[in-house]
């Protein structure tokens, strides 16, 4: 027989619910959305029936019923817009134990979501990490959202303007942040650049920070880095790429501390633009370096 665990109890922005191989049972979420997404329920097999058990040949839940080495835990969402335009929805969740401990985290994208929808959607941990202690919680760590016609397009997506522009996951030491901008010309037609990207930095909000001063070049925070380089005009042909940076330092002395949770790029003035999520912690310096459009090292 089909073993169901008891119900663990509702905490903030989660809900726990058991079963082995069957489909989970449904509960209402009682804990407030967070930033319009909320977990509904969450799947955590029992351990499957040891062989030979059961009422009868052919009964209980077999290993070969989820691929090899899936855990079979997930997790059912739901993504509400209360605002007045369509927003594309970046969201971490994090598979814990019962004592909060993190065993892995997973990012979905929800592309479009128009204003007064609910888009619902499942988040699966599928192979557990080597050593991971036994998960029985999924909550909502981070939401970001950007209107949805600014949104990165998704792998293999080429926007109407025939460029995409992602930026990467960053890269930190000794207090020193760089994230990387990539440019790719994924479109029918030569694209030109000279000089820099045009950003605007804005609040969680999406509404712009004052206070910060955007420099061309490295401003002095550090050296070695290859930001001084001088500005080249560049011809990208369809399939080639350019690459940008933002670099900062987020040292806290005396001021008020400034994040920039959101980074509107334009490849050149009067581009479209795309609206990315590197969550720029700049301390208290209020100084923000980004580098030339280049050409990859080859």
């Amino acid at each position: 027989m089909i073993r169901i665990n008891s119900l663990l109890p509702v905490l903030a922005a989660l809900l726990v619910l058991t079963a082995c191989g069957a489909p989970a049972a449904k509960a209402p979420a009682t804990s407030p959305a967070v930033d319009g997404v909320r977990i509904t329920s969450v799947t955590i097999p029992s351990a499957p029936a040891a062989p030979g058990s059961g009422s009868g040949s052919g009964s209980g839940v077999h290993a070969g019923s989820l691929p090899a080495g899936d855990s079979g835990i997930s997790a059912a969402y739901e993504v509400t817009n209360n605002g007045t335009s369509a927003l594309a929805y970046t969201i971490l969740f994090d598979f814990t134990t019962d004592g909060g401990q993190v065993m892995a985290n997973t990012q979905e994208t929800v592309r479009s979501v128009g204003p007064g929808a609910t888009v619902r959607g499942t988040v699966r941990l599928g192979a557990p990490g080597p050593g991971s202690s036994g998960v029985t919680r999924v909550k909502v760590t981070r939401v970001t959202k950007v209107p949805a016609a600014e949104a990165p397009p998704a792998s293999g997506e080429c926007p109407p303007s025939g460029i995409r522009i992602t930026a990467d996951d960053g890269d930190a030491a000794m207090g020193l942040r760089v994230v990387g901008l990539r440019l790719e010309n994924c479109g029918k037609r030569d694209y030109a650049l000279d000089g820099y990207p045009v950003l605007e930095l804005l609040d969680k909000d999406r509404s712009p920070v004052e206070g910060v001063r955007i420099v061309q070049g490295s401003g002095g925070i550090t050296t070695g880095t290859g930001f001084d380089e001088p500005a080249r005009p560049l011809v990208l042909k369809p399939g080639e790429s350019a690459l940008s940076g933002l670099m900062w330092r987020n040292t806290t002395e005396s001021g008020d501390v400034v994040d920039v949770p959101y980074v509107r790029v334009r490849a050149v003035r009067g581009a479209d633009p795309v609206t990315v999520t590197p969550h720029l912690d700049l301390g208290t310096t209020g100084l923000l370096a980004v580098r030339a459009w280049t050409r990859p090292s080859r």
